[in-house]
């Protein structure tokens, strides 16, 4: 069984549905409901039910939101460690419409450089087949970890608009780099730059328009969605596709094959209200992947 750490991204999140996202004045939702949220929430999430060894380290507050996070965890294959934040549990509010875009407010924050136990994520670090850094602050200190134990880092700087220094450290340090192009309209340009800097593999999501992968030795490779899956909730669909990439890249897979992977892991988790699609297992891809690909 491979060994994986996600490092970052755990908050608690209230999440609204409406038809159309709102203008000024008084609205009725749709639905509600609250639940864990962020982007390492979602994939660690996933991972365990993929059968890695996740680990996922996150800072959370010792608060009631924290442990509703803890207690989330509670029956899935995730060790979930964490430091505590002293400003509290970090909360998002997201409205999502009837097309999957998104309105995501920070209600309320983490604490920028927060005290972390290091030297306990070092030697989970070092013991890992696989490393994903999410693109919080804190998780910058586990890149020099990462060289030092020679273990490539895999990242997504999701909706990185070609500018925001903040990414900066992240982007140099990814042997693995996704992304979204919904803030990067010369996404192809950026994404050869990353691969004439060395990288080892580029990919670019694009909601509803599929993929795109750019490979060490020059290939494009385009993915579509699979339109079959109804969607009930987009929200985690880019970490799940992360995931399911990650999965069939661990079983050795060709980039195709993963990418489509991918695509049917986000696929799946766009009809659950989850981050991760409830039923989600191997041998469930494996069904999905003949159904759609024989």
């Amino acid at each position: 069984m491979k060994k994986l750490l996600v490092v970052g991204g755990a908050s608690y999140d209230s999440v609204i549905y409406m038809g159309e996202l709102p203008g000024v004045g008084t609205h009725y939702s749709k639905d509600f409901h609250e639940t864990a949220g962020s982007t390492g929430v979602g994939k660690a999430m996933n991972f365990g039910k993929l059968g890695f060894d996740t680990t996922f380290h996150a800072m959370i507050g010792d608060d009631l939101y924290g442990e509703k996070i803890r207690e989330g965890f509670k029956g899935e294959n995730v060790e979930f460690i964490y430091d505590i934040d002293p400003k509290g549990t970090e909360r998002h509010m997201n409205i999502i419409d009837d097309n999957g875009r998104r309105i995501s407010i920070y209600v309320a924050y983490a604490t920028f450089e927060p005290e972390v136990n290091y030297t306990r994520l070092e030697e989970k670090a070092k013991a890992s087949d696989y490393l994903v850094l999410n693109i919080i602050n804190y998780a910058r200190e586990l890149i020099a970890v990462a060289n030092k134990y020679n273990k490539p880092i895999w990242c997504d700087i999701h909706d990185y608009d070609g500018e925001n220094e903040y990414h900066q450290d992240f982007i140099e340090a990814a042997d693995y780099l996704f992304m979204s192009s919904e803030s990067l309209p010369n996404y192809k340009e950026f994404m050869e730059k990353m691969i004439a800097e060395g990288k080892k593999l580029v990919i670019c999501t694009h909601g509803k328009e599929g993929a795109t992968a750019l490979t060490a030795d020059g290939q494009w490779i385009e993915i579509p969605i699979i339109d079959d899956y109804e969607m009930v909730d987009s929200n985690g669909a880019g970490d799940s596709f992360f995931t399911g990439f990650l999965y069939g890249f661990s079983k050795g897979y060709s980039v195709q094959k993963s990418l489509r992977i991918g695509t049917i892991v986000a696929g799946l988790c766009i009809t659950s209200y989850e981050l991760a699609y409830e039923k989600l297992s191997e041998e469930l891809i494996e069904a999905e992947y003949n159904k759609y690909y024989g």
